[in-house]
């Protein structure tokens, strides 16, 4: 069925430039033999103190099954090393190997460089206005205001 309307939505724009977003990071990341999953745990994981393997989801917007998945991954690659927390000795730290600092300032830089790129061809005052808009809708979700029942 073809759609009518010229306009996309709201969710539609937002849908299809993440998925462009996830794209090329995954095309950048997979130069090095990596992923975006992998690139965004490495950028949240703490390079001197480590993370709590507990904070790693919340951070990163990530279930725990796929978590998992990633940490293992990262962990047979050489990139985390998992060191038991010695402010709790039931938790876990994730901490970087010295390839998972290497890794994680190229993960970075791919980041930067995306940023970069934006702000060259986006004056200040749209992407302040994109920030914006971006913020309210996540506090219009956030606050439970889109589907409110009456």
């Amino acid at each position: 069925m073809q759609d009518k309307h010229k306009e996309k939505t709201i969710d539609y724009m937002l849908r299809s430039t993440w998925m462009s977003v996830i794209k090329m990071y995954n095309e950048e990341a997979g130069k090095k033999g990596s992923t975006m999953a992998t690139g965004f745990a490495l950028i949240s994981i703490d390079s001197e103190a480590g993370t709590p393997s507990t904070a790693l989801g919340p951070k990163m917007g990530m279930e725990a099954t796929s978590l998992s998945r990633t940490l293992k991954s990262m962990e047979q690659k050489g990139l985390i090393e998992r060191r038991p927390n010695p402010e709790d000795g039931r938790g876990v730290l994730i901490h970087l190997t010295p390839f998972g600092k290497e890794m994680r300032d190229f993960s970075k830089g791919v980041v930067l460089g995306f940023d970069e790129a934006v702000k060259k061809n986006v004056s200040a005052e749209e992407l302040q206005t994109f920030k914006k808009v971006a913020n309210t809708i996540n506090e219009l979700i956030n606050s439970k205001k889109i589907y409110e029942s009456n």
